[in-house]
């Protein structure tokens, strides 16, 4: 047995290239062309390969077929499938080709047509998205690559430089195991393109019923696209591997945000820095003043607004600057100096924001471990989220609600003053990124106390408070969800709280309602629950 049939190599004879991205395409033509393989070509590859200087068959040639209704007929035909499909080793398909005149294919090298780069821009049709649906080319790609064991197929640019140097290393062959991965890149390529146009097309499904777009209940099929950004150390413990990936940015549901940021400065990201970071930056993105988030495993260790990012910084910081050390700290605005500068008085892990002043940078580069992101725009994340259990998914809409003034609801016969409104709506937002059961204490602009993630939500109440470095006395508090005893406002009232915000909706509202009456305390109900599990 020769070393060729113990590779399982195959010449490559014939190649066929149909690519919308043209890059890279000449130069590997020309490593082709230096090999005699023979090129054929489709509409404009074939003629940017002619004025290139490379000899070229068209495919209207091969098919005896010209191409037609605007190029969306020209490779579906059986001498294209036949001379990609047909097993060499098969003294029938060999007898087939050779009755029906087909040659065989022993290269393909598609791209297939730019669907996603034409529904990511504004106004874009659907009719403009539909003739971007690529039908010849998905069609010759899973040929290819259900025939690896005889024919090799490329996808992207991303690999004419390895497979170039293969064929330079077997003299214009490759190798069984190079078909074996070309083909798997291959069918995750066309599973991802469809995953794209599957999650696009299906805004555009109707109810019959009422006659416009039905968007109350989830798809029933949700397709998946993920590319891997980068591997990770490790994740939440150093014996479990992670990585990170990112949504297909052509999928309607993805937004550009944590995922997508720039390092800056520091040491490379982990598993539990991004987890952290998109909780502080889902936290600031629900604010439209200046605001900063310090967040430790996923909660607010410490919120604050101001007339500047400085002064945000320090109100955050002041809830609780035990806590704070070692955190991951959030603006919703670019960075300037004194803020920069104010953060890096204290160890902090991750500092993410919009942009940063040039002085800015500087001043956290100077902090050699602070591992520093840019996002871009300060955008509220929409769409899906998806969270795994054993066998299946759970996916649901994002809680995008946002509470104004006239949605509240009085019950107390005292009702909250112009002040305690805002800082009742200041501690509903940090409430709602917050793990349950989540007790806020706040004033207008910035967090007093936080309780998080008990099992109790009196036990909550206590916990705010004690955590408190700030006085208490003089705050409001905000409540996820309803309070199902008095317990919890008599707690929060033994702390000289003024004011309450919370859903409403328990069977013991009245009694609630009283004990608030009791303590002199405005209350009010906003109708929504904000739980975060």
């Amino acid at each position: 047995m020769t070393e060729q049939d113990t590779e399982g190599l195959r010449q490559v004879r014939r190649a066929l290239l149909s690519v919308s991205d043209k890059a890279g395409i000449i130069e590997f033509a020309r490593v082709l062309e230096g090999f005699g393989v023979e090129l054929i070509s489709t509409g404009g590859t074939a003629k940017a390969l002619r004025e290139a200087g490379l000899e070229v068959r068209d495919i209207s040639d091969v098919t005896g077929f010209p191409e037609m209704m605007d190029g969306r007929v020209k490779t579906l035909h059986p001498r294209i499938h036949g001379g990609l499909l047909a097993l060499r080793d098969n003294e029938a398909h060999t007898a087939a080709m050779q009755a029906h005149g087909i040659e065989a294919i022993d290269l393909v090298v598609i791209n297939l047509y730019p669907f996603a780069e034409t529904i990511a821009r504004e106004g874009v049709t659907l009719e403009e998205a539909v003739e971007q649906i690529d039908i010849g080319g998905p069609a010759m790609i899973r040929s290819a690559a259900k025939n690896f064991r005889d024919v090799a197929v490329l996808v992207g640019s991303d690999n004419y430089e390895w497979v170039t140097e293969e064929l330079k290393e077997h003299n214009g062959s490759l190798s069984a195991a190079t078909r074996m991965e070309l083909a798997l890149h291959a069918f995750i390529e066309t599973s991802f393109y469809d995953a794209t146009i599957f999650n696009h097309l299906r805004q555009f499904v109707y109810d019959e019923d009422a006659e416009e777009a039905s968007d109350e209940a989830l798809p029933d099929e949700v397709a998946l696209d993920l590319d891997k950004i980068s591997d990770l150390r490790y994740g939440e413990n150093p014996h479990q591997k992670a990585a990170l990936y990112q949504l297909d940015s052509s999928d309607d549901d993805a937004v550009a945000g944590v995922a997508q940021a720039e390092l800056l400065g520091g040491k490379e990201m982990s598993y539990n820095n991004y987890v952290d970071a998109e909780a502080a930056w889902q936290l600031v993105c629900d604010f439209d003043d200046g605001a900063c988030a310090i967040i430790k495993h996923t909660n607010p260790a410490g919120v604050g607004t101001g007339a500047s990012l400085e002064e945000a910084y320090r109100r955050a910081l002041a809830t609780d600057p035990v806590s704070a050390f070692g955190g991951i700290v959030a603006f919703n605005r670019a960075v300037d100096v004194a803020a920069a500068r104010a953060l890096t008085e204290i160890f902090t892990e991750v500092v993410i924001a919009p942009d940063y002043e040039e002085a800015a940078l500087e001043a956290l580069k100077s902090k050699k471990n602070l591992r520093i992101l840019r996002t871009g725009a300060a955008t509220r994340a929409e769409g899906f989220e998806f969270r795994q259990i054993s066998g299946g998914m759970l996916i649901q809409s994002r809680d995008t609600h946002q509470l104004t003034p006239d949605a509240l609801k009085v019950v107390t016969r005292r009702a909250p003053d112009e002040a305690e409104i805002r800082a009742l709506l200041f501690a509903w937002t940090v409430c709602k990124h917050t793990k349950s059961n989540a007790i806020v204490y706040a004033r207008e602009g910035q967090t007093v106390g936080v309780g998080a993630g008990q099992m109790s939500r009196v036990d909550s109440v206590k916990l705010g408070a004690m955590r408190a470095q700030l006085p208490v006395a003089g705050s409001v508090l905000a409540s996820d969800a309803f309070f199902p005893f008095r317990d919890g406002v008599d707690e929060a009232a033994r702390h000289g709280i003024t004011a309450i915000i919370q859903p409403g909706g328990s069977v013991r509202d009245e009694e609630v309602i009283a004990a608030a009456d009791e303590h002199g305390l405005a209350m009010v109900f906003t109708g929504i629950r904000h739980f975060k599990h």
